[in-house]
This record gives structure tokens, sequence and C-alpha cells, in this order.
């Protein structure tokens, strides 16, 4: 008896692949989605910055910010900071297949153009630039005027 099981697991196991399968890792990619085309959102604000892929119907695939990337304190508000978090965002965003990109800017922070700088850089085609930051037209009241 126990000389079938192991002629059972024997015969259950894999048989050694050639080495050069094994040498190259495959992709993974979330449930086998391949998205040629979506959004870029860049959230620029003075504190940090937020980069959000998206596909064409605003379904998140991947994002990135300052803290993710190891950013800490005031220099996750600076350009350098934003061109690595969209760099970072656009690798994971590649390995769904995604080769061309529209780019949503929001905000009044100092990493607006080089986020842009930071998709490109990884060999995305970037192919709108809209600056989406609301304005308001005489809405709200303004608060109070700063004293120092």
């Amino acid at each position: 008896m126990a000389e079938e099981e192991v002629k059972n697991l024997e015969a259950a196991a894999p048989e050694q692949q050639p080495a050069d399968a094994a040498a190259a890792p495959k992709q993974r990619t979330k449930s086998g989605r391949h998205i040629p085309s979506g959004i870029a959102y860049v959230l620029a604000t003075f504190n940090n910055t937020k980069v959000t892929f998206t596909d064409l119907h605003g379904n998140v695939l991947c994002w990135s910010t300052g803290g993710k990337n190891g950013f800490k304190g005031s220099r996750k508000s600076t350009a350098y900071a934003a061109q690595v978090i969209a760099g970072d965002a656009a690798k994971k965003a590649q390995l769904l297949g995604m080769k061309e990109v529209e780019v949503r800017i929001k905000g009044p922070g100092a990493g607006r153009e080089s986020a842009v700088r930071g998709i490109a850089a990884t060999g995305m085609e970037v192919t709108v630039i809209k600056d989406i930051t609301p304005v308001p037209h005489n809405g709200c009241r303004p608060p109070k005027r700063r004293r120092v």
C-alpha cells in the first residue's frame, strides 16, 4: 500500500522545465487584464503628489504616492519626488500592457510638470495633457486673512 502511494506521488510530481523557460520570469498581470490605453490622474498638492492610473472608464489599475516611495516630510512635495512617483506608477501600468496615456493634472503643487516628465520617461506615449484643477467662480467666501 505504501509503495502505491509513493508511485502515485512520483507520477504526480511535475517534470523539470528547460533551463531557458525557468530563467525568464513571467510578468504577472492582475487577472490577465491587458489595457492598451488609459488615464493618469496627477494630484499635486503643496504637501504631496499622488499619481493614479485608470482605464478609460475610470476604474483604478495602480497608484503611487510620496510616502509609498520612501519620501517623508517636506521632501514629498518636491518636483523630484513627483518624477519618481510618476515613474513608479507608470511602470506598474506598463505591466498591465498600457502603452498610451492621457494625463489629467489637478492642484497647485510643485510636481505638476515633473510628474508628466516621469510618465513620459518610462516610454509611455502621452496623448493629451489636461488641467482639471477646480476653479471657484465666486462661490464660497474665503477664510479670513492670515495674521502672523
